[in-house]
């Protein structure tokens, strides 16, 4: 699979002249405010799949209906920031000072009907962190879910970690195809993190109803968790493959760019049966690989979109206006998971 990291497209996103407009991301159109937590999760009882001497380990992003007090959450570290644009010249914390339009750790809302709150868990594609997806997971809070978004250990570049520890993608670099296996692993994460996240009481979570979402690698991940682990109700994938069969009687929703139709269609036709819940097939025409992720819309918003090479901005972003792709791609998973899960 080809990869297109975040690290490239934020450059040119945040090479803005110093007059520029502070950057910001597209403001959440539902009615409830939003909170932020970050955790590290360890599994004692896995090794990690690319480092089998270390346990397995996963930071997790929390977006959830809450009490609006606090600072705006940052898109990422000042660690990340700093990994993330030093072979730029750019400030360390050029990254660092984009806010969210969630409150860091701010209290949770009670769940309005006394179950809890629904869940969706989101997955980024290879090489990408959890960051890619914020627009999506803010989205989703504000109407009313509570968002987990997960690094998995390894498969993403200047992810921060415990103890300051900054990991790199070693798939990314690695020879032949590693990402079958890998994506096998991450199925292993999204059940972990299942039982760490029901065994909270706040924001408490109504075990009943969860879906999960995933961009590229993380959509191919959603679909194997969702046949491993029946507590997901349904799944949308975005632009991600089928690395095997996979039988699969929930809800399952796959959004396709001409990219992933060249590259993934014929495993998308093959495995097409084996569906045998609600499922649908959507082509997007306008779209590019990564349309459903912050990324071009960032770029865009400097007005830097023409510093990117046009045959690498119509595979990733494709034609459409790319802050029109978000509102899209964050409008159709409300309601998918709205109406396959419930709010």
């Amino acid at each position: 699979m080809k990869i297109f990291a975040l690290v490239a497209a934020l450059l040119l996103t945040l090479a803005a002249p110093a007059s520029a407009a502070p950057l910001s991301l597209l403001k959440p159109a539902g009615h409830y405010p939003i909170g932020l937590r970050t955790m590290a999760l360890t599994d004692p009882a896995r090794a990690d799949h690319w480092h089998p001497e270390e346990r397995r380990t996963l930071m997790v992003s929390l977006w959830y209906p809450a009490i609006p007090v606090g600072e705006p959450g940052r898109y990422m570290t000042l660690a990340e920031s700093a990994a993330t644009v030093k072979p730029y010249g750019l400030p360390d914390d050029t990254l660092y000072r984009l806010r969210t339009h969630s409150r860091a750790d701010a209290p949770a809302l009670p769940s309005a009907k006394g179950k809890g709150w629904p869940l969706v868990v989101l997955s980024p594609g290879a090489g990408n962190s959890r960051t890619t997806l914020t627009t999506l997971a803010e989205q989703l809070a504000s109407q009313g879910f509570v968002v987990a978004a997960i690094d998995h250990a390894y498969e993403a570049f200047n992810v921060e970690f415990p103890g300051g520890r900054m990991l790199t993608c070693v798939p990314c670099t690695a020879e032949g195809t590693p990402w079958p296996a890998g994506i096998e692993s991450r199925a292993g994460d999204v059940s972990f993190v299942l039982d760490s996240l029901l065994g909270q009481r706040s924001p408490r979570l109504d075990g009943s109803r969860i879906g999960m979402a995933g961009h590229s690698a993380g959509g191919a991940a959603a679909a194997l968790a969702m046949a491993a682990d029946r507590r997901i109700k349904a799944v949308a994938d975005l632009d991600g493959p089928f690395y095997r069969p996979t039988a699969l009687d929930r809800p399952f929703a796959l959004f396709t760019s001409p990219v992933g139709e060249q590259e993934f269609g014929a495993g998308w036709d093959e495995n097409w049966p084996r569906l045998t819940g609600w499922k649908d097939r959507r082509f997007l025409p306008e779209t590019g690989h990564s349309s459903s992720t912050d990324t071009g819309y960032l770029i865009a918003a400097t007005g830097l979109k023409d510093k990117v090479p046009a045959t690498t901005w119509s595979r990733l972003y494709g034609s459409i206006d790319p802050a029109a792709g978000l509102k899209f791609f964050r409008a159709e998973l409300t309601d998918f998971f709205e109406d396959k899960v419930g709010a």
